[in-house]
């Protein structure tokens, strides 16, 4: 009877205790309504679980560490980001395992590793409960991944569901029944292959909205492009009360950034997932799922920005001091025309804070590695992503913290002294790549906010953000992903862009170049007199008159309506391109040669866009 009745103990007893640590550790709390239904939900896995067991110490060992992934793991994710784990963040697990060093590593590890192998080594099927419960759980696999509707329409009745606010369908639903929730949803809204009259009435529509120029087309002028993407670039000055001594920022930063007027990127993440940011500016369509586009949405070779350059004649370098693999790049920055990359093992590790290495390294090697295309007047697209900025933003013993603040976040003084030395060194290389490229574009940027302690603490503080994203206003929306952009048109100087969303950017670089072909970005031109930046669930839009509105859920007013639409078409589109069957590519633009080759540097060997 005790044997029996073990997973009806272990279950309440760890409920609870997760329960607790979710509460007071990580200030996040289940709504009392949520747990009925999702305690029995997890006592029903527990038994499945049980059944299966051989032995019970072992038992109550997985059930302990699957618990703890779903009750204190949301918990952690939530705190940071805002939101829970996502059935998507199984696919950046590799990625997450890469970066973490040392203790972190092994926390991270040991968990799954325990799992998985326990589960092995507990599997018994001695009796006839053992086989009910393997039938039980391979009917409910089939059914969430065949018949996912099945499962989700009684559950979004039952628990009703936000598509904007995961984090409140999380505290109303328990984990368990949000983890079934959400991963049956994954696969009932999963992206697919459109066909060809899908593709041909949306990439029509989106056509049809571009504005007709009366300007005579002046000839392709080929100039070399240097993109960069500024890791967790944010001015903290936003940060009124963190009364910082002496300012973060460079003075010769802001006053560059004060000749583009201030100028804003609109980043498609907070926090973290570079990769989409990459993504947008890079191939100039917006991202709107909480995924990682890098991963499992780019899956053909796709006409974006390097490629379209290549073909031109370009060469195109990616330089990022980051082990190759991370968030599927080497497969990637083929896929997307990159004849070149440059990874941590091609740069010397001379100057590193921490594992992260310092700016002022990375800018002067790939100058040195690209100085004999500036010297051969052949153009380049030099394309730098840094590495310096992650969190928990540590500096090197030859950076000495420069910056104090009045704010109890941590985070919120160690980020100050990493701008302070970033600006800095950003600034030295845009002064010296306009001394050596005078006629060059330079296009620099912040990836995404960075993290400041727990439920945004830092930004709560001062007043800039509320402690979850359900309760933002349009304005803390808009800060929520404004980082700073400044694109010099060379001997020119700084364009004024205002708020402009990332995945404009490759668009307006071509148009710098009087490139006046085809291209993919044609279709994501947005809707007269709006800008439109999706997030997760929802997406807003700034104005003409420079308001913000922001679209939830409907009923929506016209622009809502309009921009809605819009983001259904150029959907249909991205799939088209990246994962489809390209019905939508431009025929003008030709394919690169298979027989295109990666050029080989004479410096240090580089990371190959090839498959092994």
């Amino acid at each position: 009877m005790l044997r029996k009745s073990l997973p009806l103990i272990s279950t309440a007893l760890l409920y609870t205790l997760f329960y607790f640590v979710s509460s007071l550790k990580f200030d996040v709390q289940l709504q009392a309504k949520a747990i009925p239904f999702d305690f029995l939900l997890q006592l029903a896995f527990s038994y499945i679980l049980f059944a299966l067991s051989k032995r019970l110490w072992i038992f109550l060992i997985i059930q302990t560490l699957i618990m703890g992934i779903l009750y204190v793991g949301n918990a952690i994710k939530i705190s940071f980001f805002g939101g829970p784990i996502m059935p998507d963040d199984v696919y950046a697990l590799r990625s997450l395992l890469l970066i973490l060093e040392g203790w972190r590593f092994f926390a991270a590890a040991i968990p799954l590793a325990a799992i998985a192998s326990l589960l092995l080594f507990n599997f018994s099927m001695r009796h006839w409960s053992a086989y009910l419960a393997c039938t039980i759980a391979i009917l409910l696999g089939i059914t969430v991944v065949y018949k996912p509707a099945s499962i989700l329409n009684p559950l979004d009745k039952y628990t009703g569901t936000s598509v904007w606010d995961q984090r409140s369908n999380y505290l109303w639903h328990g984990a368990t029944v949000y983890t079934l929730q959400e991963g049956t949803r994954y696969f009932a809204l999963a992206d697919v292959s459109p066909d060809q009259d899908q593709v041909q009435i949306a990439a029509e529509k989106l056509l049809s909205r571009m504005p007709k120029s009366a300007d005579i087309a002046k000839p392709f002028t080929p100039r070399n492009i240097h993109l960069v993407l500024l890791e967790s670039f944010w001015d903290p000055n936003e940060l009124k009360k963190a009364k910082y001594t002496p300012n973060p920022l460079s003075p010769e930063f802001r006053k560059l950034w004060k000749s583009a007027d201030y100028s804003h990127a609109m980043p498609p993440v907070f926090g973290g997932y570079t990769a989409n940011s990459e993504f947008e500016v890079l191939c100039g369509f917006p991202v709107v799922k909480d995924n990682v586009k890098f991963e499992r949405q780019l899956l053909n070779s796709v006409p974006c920005l390097p490629h379209i350059l290549a073909d031109k004649g370009y060469r195109t370098v990616a330089s990022h001091p980051n082990v190759p693999v991370f968030w599927n790049r080497v497969n990637v920055y083929r896929n997307i025309g990159f004849q070149t990359y440059w990874s941590i093992k091609d740069f010397v590790q001379d100057d590193m804070n921490r594992e992260f290495m310092a700016d002022s390294t990375l800018y002067r090697q790939v100058t040195e590695k690209i100085s004999g295309s500036l010297a051969n007047k052949q153009p380049i697209l030099d394309y730098i992503v840094t590495y310096f900025g992650h969190w928990n933003y540590p500096l090197g013993a030859n950076r000495a913290s420069k910056v104090t603040s009045a704010s109890s976040v941590e985070e919120v003084t160690s980020y100050a002294n990493t701008v302070y030395y970033k600006s800095r060194e950003l600034m030295a290389f845009i002064d010296d790549m306009r001394k050596r490229d005078p006629d060059s574009i330079i296009a620099v940027f912040g990836d995404h906010l960075p993290f400041l302690g727990e439920h945004f603490a830092g930004y709560v503080d001062s007043g800039v953000l509320a402690s979850e994203r359900g309760k933002f206003t349009p304005a803390m929306f808009r800060l929520y992903v404004s980082t700073p952009i400044i694109i010099i048109d060379g001997k020119r100087g700084p364009l004024k862009v205002g708020s402009m969303p990332l995945y404009e950017v490759p668009k307006l670089l071509l148009n710098l170049l009087n490139f006046n072909e085809p291209t993919i970005m044609d279709y994501t031109a947005a809707p007269p007199d709006v800008r439109v930046r999706p997030l997760p669930g929802l997406h807003f839009n700034v104005l003409k008159n420079n308001k913000i509105e922001v679209c939830k859920e409907p009923p929506y007013d016209n622009t809502c309506q309009n921009s809605t639409r819009w983001l259904n078409d150029v959907n249909v589109v991205s799939n088209d391109l990246f994962i489809g069957r390209q019905f939508s590519r431009p025929k003008q633009v030709t394919e690169i040669s298979k027989e295109l080759s990666m050029q080989t540097p004479v410096t240090p060997p580089v990371t190959p866009l090839v498959q092994p």
